[in-house]
């Protein structure tokens, strides 16, 4: 906690999108063919000062620029594809001529892509960086305070838009939205998920979405969490009620007292919620952090495995079309972790595309900086890399502690 920038406990806006809908923007704005949230408020900009003037007004010490879906991919519904830098621009500097005066913090929002890579889809990873990377610049270049990349519903666009934050020096919040299980639509959840992006050196990590699968999921990360952990729900209950400000307010508390520390509010989260919230945030401190958590795991999408003091590979796994039986067919009698032998770019695709196979963590060891970049990169969790690769270690370490992966 002492790299972080920003004193804690940290006080956010809450919703955006259903306080306007609330306050007169027209439902077809943000259908495909329509204006877009993005252009309608540029077009609108009294809205949104008078709503995040009443955010800040009940405390929020952070707003977020509405940039959410502001990225090539989402904004192609609206033909506004190739107006990314301008719109981002545009919608920071509106929220800067509200918030700066009054010496509040201004994030730029990044949403999920809408894109998948295998097996949920068929994009190309690459692809997913590069539309996060255009944004990311931009939002950058207007001078946002920090990034708050939200909603994430799969590891491939988290960790494609942290590797174009880091071409920033901006700090990163990262929060997932889960459904009532605690998983998102890629099966993942918030434990694989704070170990592998607190690997690759983000600053914050947490949950926006339903309240009542935070309380769990909050309490299951705590102890392995080296950053300050994000909540900003819903003010809905399971059953769809809204919630007051007062009930929102005691939910929040007993979150903040699992150790969440950037708090705020997602749908229907109103300025009477952050208001409430606040007196709330005033009784608690920084967070306490564990002396030494626990993180020392590998990940995929769908689970961290926690490692021992000494790793035991299997024999080498080739990358064939077999690759997923000979993951599951692994004794682990013999081994606690598949060593797969990675010797060109096609075997760092397949690598990627058959890594939720396996039962056991995955090391890789590769011979050449470039190919094993490529695994490091299309790999979606945390990998572990053979120290007897054949790359000298100038390269080999920053090259693992880029991606997070841990070098053995």
């Amino acid at each position: 906690m002492e790299d972080f920038p920003y004193p804690l406990p940290m006080l956010l806006d809450g919703a955006t999108g259903t306080a306007l809908l609330s306050a007169g923007m027209p439902a077809d704005v943000c259908r495909p063919g329509g204006l877009g949230m993005e252009q309608w408020v540029l077009q609108h900009p009294q809205m949104l000062q008078t709503l995040l003037n009443a955010y800040i007004d009940a405390g929020s010490q952070a707003v977020f620029a509405p940039t959410f879906g502001a990225n090539a991919a989402l904004l192609s519904a609206y033909g506004l594809e190739g107006r990314v830098v301008e719109l981002n621009t545009e919608l920071v500097r509106l929220a800067q001529s509200i918030a700066k005066p009054r010496g509040v913090l201004v994030g730029g929002n990044v949403s999920p892509s809408g894109l998948f890579v295998p097996p949920f889809g068929e994009a190309d990873f690459d692809d997913i960086y590069d539309l996060y990377r255009q944004q990311i610049r931009a939002l950058d270049q207007a001078g946002v305070d920090f990034l708050a990349i939200e909603s994430q519903t799969s590891l491939a666009d988290m960790r494609a838009a942290v590797l174009a934050a880091r071409t920033t020096d901006l700090p990163v919040f990262v929060t997932i939205a889960v459904d009532e299980s605690g998983h998102t639509v890629t099966g993942s959840s918030l434990l694989p998920v704070v170990i592998t992006l607190q690997a690759m050196g983000v600053e914050a990590i947490g949950l926006n979405c339903l309240l009542d699968p935070m309380l769990s999921l909050i309490e299951e990360v705590r102890l392995h969490t080296a950053i300050p952990i994000i909540a900003k729900p819903n003010a809905r209950n399971s059953d769809g009620t809204l919630l007051s400000p007062a009930a929102f307010a005691e939910k929040m508390r007993l979150l903040m007292q699992a150790g969440a520390r950037i708090v705020g509010g997602y749908d229907d989260s109103t300025p009477a919620h952050i208001s409430a919230l606040k007196k709330v945030a005033q009784e608690f401190g920084p967070p306490e952090i564990a002396k030494e958590p626990d993180n020392y795991a590998a990940t995929i999408e769908t689970e961290a495995f926690f490692l021992g003091d000494d790793l035991v590979f299997s024999e080498p796994l080739a990358c064939t079309g077999h690759l997923d039986d000979d993951l599951i067919d692994l004794d682990d009698d013999r081994c606690n972790t598949a060593l797969v032998e990675i010797e060109s770019i096609d075997d760092a695709y397949v690598l990627a595309e058959n890594s939720s196979m396996t039962r056991l963590p995955i090391a890789v060891h590769c011979d050449s900086a470039p190919i094993l970049e490529a695994a490091l990169r299309y790999f979606q969790g945390r990998l572990i890399v053979d120290s007897e690769c054949q790359i000298e270690d100038e390269i080999l370490e920053p090259l693992s502690s880029k991606y997070g992966a841990i070098l053995y």
